[in-house]
């Protein structure tokens, strides 16, 4: 760090240290103040990092790349170790945190080309027409998706030295009508309070209005390869309404992808259910009690989404209220970069748990209290890409641009079922 970033570093250190006398933080905002720090860097000491239990000698991170020195505690956290109900490389244990029952930790579940299956997907199959992403509401993006467009211009760029072709600009929309305010295509999420979606209240919430966000009146032109840089999230299935935090079920589900439903619906076939509720009181289940024996069978994901990081890029601590399941697991995946991932209760005034995830590292959120609890990600460890993300395997030229991108990156695969079973989402009070 060269002295000009050291000061300025040292200047918000000392700012941030020194909060106003009436002002207290929750627990959670707490945490997530710590982890933000820029100067100095977050102790990682406390840090949840399942990649250095050992087992019987044997280190359970042996295929994790430690060169980069990322260390967390293995112990930071009471874990309990729950063996996976499945075959081969995926046949040891997980990980159920007694602390925050229904929370439950795959280092490692997958493999690393199972990893770089699901970026290339992410980038040139998800983040593209007609999956809504963050970029839609400003810019008239190409059908064939920003990624795509990216990496035509960088081959025709190496084979002709054109890198100012209009073809690769992309033009921002202009909008229609009074001028409207001014909605970024980055940064922090306006937070909404919106209310759980259950059975009872559910066709309340689904009439609601969802009028499409207006596009900023001040974008200029950009070159794709700029622009993908501004991507942070891209739909799966049903369409998510950002404004509202509520689904939109007046626009057509897409395709619900093949691969992706798979590795979740084996994620939660594979974890043994009895032992991670057992000895957990049901009374938080509601009058119809648990229902997690019958998740084998009846989990089937519906919607979700891809979160795409940048370094600074964080994301504030928040509860998933817009699913009508409330209960069913939510199933996600860490791919890129490290994070780390905070989980507290069912307010912000309950310590989170602060968790290291890794590339090819699985959470599962479910049942009542860990579907509803406080959680986000307060910080994007820079330089922590694992080895086999970083250069091209044999038979696959072609994923240099892969490399590259995800060199300041990390993408989150985030899957959710917003029906329970047996719900039919069309029954309306007083229809037939």
């Amino acid at each position: 760090m060269d002295d000009k970033a050291y000061k300025k570093a040292f200047r918000k250190h000392m700012k941030n240290k020194r909060p106003p006398a009436d002002h207290q933080w929750s627990p959670f905002r707490a945490a997530e103040k710590r982890y933000k720090a820029r100067f100095p860097p977050p102790d990682l000491r406390d840090v949840l990092d399942l990649s250095r239990i050992e087992s019987g000698g044997k280190s359970v991170g042996k295929n994790v790349d430690f060169s980069n020195e990322l260390k967390g505690n293995a112990h930071a956290v009471h874990t309990r170790p729950i063996r996976l109900r499945c075959e081969g490389p995926k046949s040891r244990c997980a990980y159920v945190v007694p602390q925050i029952p229904g929370l439950v930790i795959l280092p490692e579940y997958l493999a690393h080309d199972e990893q770089r299956s699901l970026i290339r997907w992410s980038l040139s199959s998800q983040a593209r027409a007609p999956n809504d992403t963050n970029l839609d509401i400003h810019y008239h993006l190409p059908a064939e998706g920003l990624w795509n467009i990216h990496t035509s211009a960088q081959v025709e760029e190496r084979t002709s030295n054109n890198r100012s072709s209009s073809k690769y600009i992309i033009e921002p929309k202009r909008p229609t009508g009074p001028e409207p305010p001014d909605y970024p295509p980055e940064g922090p999420r306006p937070l909404i309070d919106n209310i759980p979606v259950e059975p009872s209240n559910f066709d309340t919430v689904d009439t609601q209005a969802k009028p499409p966000l207006p596009p900023s009146s001040h974008l200029p032109p950009i070159f794709a390869s700029k622009l993908l840089l501004k991507l942070r999230w891209a739909n799966i299935g049903y369409f998510y309404h950002w404004g509202t935090k509520t689904y939109d079920f007046t626009k057509p589900k897409a395709e619900y992808p093949h691969e992706l439903r798979k590795i979740c619906k084996d994620v939660v076939a594979s974890i043994d259910w009895q032992q991670v509720w057992d000895g957990v009181d049901d009374e938080e289940w509601g009058e119809e009690g648990p229902d997690w024996e019958q998740w084998p069978e009846t989990y089937e994901p519906d919607a979700g989404i891809v979160n795409f990081y940048q370094p600074k890029d964080t994301l504030c601590g928040h509860v998933d209220r817009s699913e009508v399941c409330a209960t069913s697991p939510l199933v996600s995946i860490s791919l890129g970069n490290a994070a780390i991932f905070l989980i507290g209760g069912l307010t912000r005034s309950v310590e989170p748990i602060p968790i290291l995830l890794r590339s090819g590292d699985i959470i599962v959120m479910s049942g009542p209290g860990c579907r509803r609890a406080y959680h986000g990600v307060p910080r994007i460890l820079e330089n922590t890409l694992p080895m086999h993300l970083r250069s091209a395997s044999a038979g696959e030229d072609d994923w240099q641009p892969f490399a590259e991108y995800l060199q300041t990156t990390r993408i989150n695969v985030n899957v959710r079922q917003v029906f329970p079973s047996g719900f039919d989402p069309l029954a309306r009070p007083g229809t037939v």
